[in-house]
């Protein structure tokens, strides 16, 4: 919002793991105007009573919901690109599973390409150079440490 001055309209991309991060998003995009791309590898979807959810958001909402195994097709014109840790706490022992799952998964300039223009990328921290890499990370159109600002004062 701070970024592109509001909300209503724009496209998030999340290309990673179903997880609690996305499920946030799942069950709040649709109620702000903003229409959501998932990509998630299979067998590492969200839990189905979100999707649901997140479906019946988007009918009420007029938004647009999208779940696919192809991360291009989720970046497809998105404006925001986000992604978080495929290995989160608890999952160690499912570490060399998670990132063979993932390969083909990580946020780059050519998955950058396929969204729009004035595309962003979110990423709540820390990352790990397999989720996205340093060139898009570290450019311009990364907002991860105003992410990481704004969410100091929510602590």
């Amino acid at each position: 919002q701070e970024h592109y001055g509001g909300l209503k309209g724009l496209t998030i991309a999340w290309i990673g793991d179903g997880n609690n991060v996305l499920q946030s998003f799942m069950t709040s995009a649709a109620k702000l105007g903003m229409h959501l791309r998932i990509a998630t590898p299979r067998g590492f979807e969200p839990d189905l009573r979100i999707t649901k959810i997140a479906e019946q958001n988007s009918k009420e909402y007029g938004t647009k919901l999208l779940l696919t195994t192809d991360p291009l097709e989720a970046a497809d014109g998105a404006n925001v690109l986000v992604t978080d840790t495929w290995i989160s706490m608890g999952q160690e022992e499912e570490k060399k599973e998670r990132l063979e799952a993932f390969q083909g998964y990580q946020i780059t300039m050519q998955t950058a390409k396929s969204a729009a223009s004035n595309w962003t990328f979110l990423h709540c921290l820390p990352r790990k150079p397999e989720e996205v890499d340093d060139e898009v990370f570290y450019s311009p159109r990364s907002l991860v440490f105003q992410e990481a600002e704004n969410r100091k004062w929510t602590i």
